[in-house]
C-alpha cells in the first residue's frame, strides 16, 4: 500500500489544478473519472455520484454496475497470497503495470476531472500512467492525485476532492471528525490491548500510513508498523508480541480475510485473531476508515461502543 503528498495536481496537466488548502470550493460541476476506489467512495459520500462518468473494477458494485469501467487489474485470478506477492515483485522488477487503463474509453467519456494516486502501484493505477495516457489522448482534464499517509491527510483528500468537484466537503468532514471523537470518548478510560495488524500474510506485512492510527483511535496499542510510513515485510519469528492479531489482507473483504486466518493461527498459536474487511475499512483511504475505527473499537471494547453492521469484522 501507499506513497507521497496527500492531494496534489499532476504537473503539466489540466487547465486548473485543485490543491489542498487552496481557496473556496468552485461552483462549477465537472464530469469525474475516478481511477481508484477511495476516490469513488469520496465522490459518492460528497453527494456527487451523478457526476461520475468512469470508475475502476474495484469500485463499489452500485457504481461499477452503472458506469463504464476504464481500469482493470493485470493480476491473474486464483493465485495464493504467496503467488500474488511473487507476481507483484516480479512485475515491479520488470517495470510492468499492475493495472490496465482503457485510455480510448476514457477519452470518449470526456471527463473534466480525473482522480488518481501515486500511493501504491499495487493498490491502484499510478498517476504517471494516467499522465502518459492523458498526453496520448490529448485531454486537458484536471488530474488530482490523492496520496494520504495519515488520517488527517485522508480528510484533507476529501476536502481536495470537494474543491475540485465543486461541492462542499465541510459537512462530511465535520461528521467524520465527530464520529472519531465519539469513539475517543467511549474508549478513553479502557485498558488498551496490544494489537498487531497484518496487512498481508504470506509473507507477513506490517502496516504503515494511517493503519496504526486506526488501532489507536479504536482503543488499542498498535505494535509493529509506523504511522505515516510504508508497509513493510517481516518474518514470522520477528513479529512483535500482541494480545490480538487483526488479519487485514490488503484488498480483500471479510470472507477473504477469514480464509487466511487458519494459516495465521498455525504460525501464531494461542493468539486471538480478528478478521476484518480490509478492502473497505482498513486500506481504502476514504470515509469508510471511520467505519473501520468503529468496528475495531467494538472488537477491542464490545461493551463500550455499538456493534458494527454485519460483514465488517469477525473473530476467528
Amino acid at each position: 500500500m501507499r506513497g507521497s503528498e496527500s492531494a496534489r495536481p499532476v504537473n503539466g496537466l489540466g487547465r486548473h489544478h485543485a490543491r489542498a488548502g487552496a481557496g473556496p470550493p468552485s461552483l462549477r460541476r465537472v464530469r469525474i473519472a475516478s481511477l481508484l476506489p477511495a476516490a469513488t467512495e469520496i465522490v459518492t459520500a460528497l453527494g456527487a455520484a451523478d457526476d461520475l462518468v468512469a470508475v475502476t473494477f474495484e469500485c463499489a458494485a452500485e457504481v461499477r454496475d452503472r458506469l463504464p469501467v476504464v481500469v482493470n487489474t493485470a493480476i491473474p485470478h486464483g493465485l495464493t497470497p504467496a503467488e500474488i506477492d511473487g507476481w507483484v515483485r516480479d512485475r515491479a522488477a520488470q517495470a510492468l503495470p499492475m493495472y490496465e487503463l482503457d485510455a480510448h474509453a476514457l477519452a470518449a467519456l470526456a471527463p473534466g476531472l480525473i482522480l488518481t494516486q501515486d500511493l501504491c502501484r499495487v493498490c491502484a493505477l499510478p498517476s504517471g500512467t494516467v499522465e502518459d495516457a492523458c498526453r496520448l489522448i490529448g485531454t486537458d482534464a484536471d488530474v488530482l492525485s490523492l496520496d494520504p499517509h495519515t488520517l488527517d491527510e485522508v480528510l484533507e483528500s476529501i476536502e481536495a476532492v470537494g474543491r475540485a468537484a465543486g461541492v462542499s466537503s465541510a459537512p462530511l468532514v465535520e461528521q467524520l471528525r465527530a464520529r472519531m471523537a465519539a469513539v475517543d470518548r467511549a474508549v478513553s478510560a479502557r485498558p488498551r490491548p496490544r494489537v498487531l495488524v497484518l496487512e498481508w500474510t504470506d509473507p507477513p506485512f506490517l502496516p504503515g500510513h494511517w493503519v496504526p492510527e486506526l488501532v489507536t483511535r479504536a482503543g488499542g496499542t498498535p505494535v509493529g508498523g509506523a504511522v505515516g510510513g510504508r508497509s513493510v515485510t517481516a518474518s514470522w519469528k520477528d513479529l512483535p508480541e500482541a494480545d490480538l492479531v487483526v488479519v487485514a489482507p490488503c484488498g480483500l473483504d471479510l470472507a477473504g480475510a477469514l480464509e487466511q486466518c487458519p494459516a495465521v493461527a498455525e504460525r501464531l498459536p494461542g493468539v486471538p485473531l480478528l478478521a476484518i474487511d480490509s478492502a473497505r475499512f482498513v486500506v481504502q483511504p476514504g470515509p469508510s476508515l471511520i467505519d473501520g475505527i468503529e468496528a475495531l473499537a467494538w472488537a477491542f471494547h464490545p461493551d463500550a461502543v455499538p456493534a458494527p453492521s454485519p460483514g465488517r469484522v469477525a473473530r476467528f
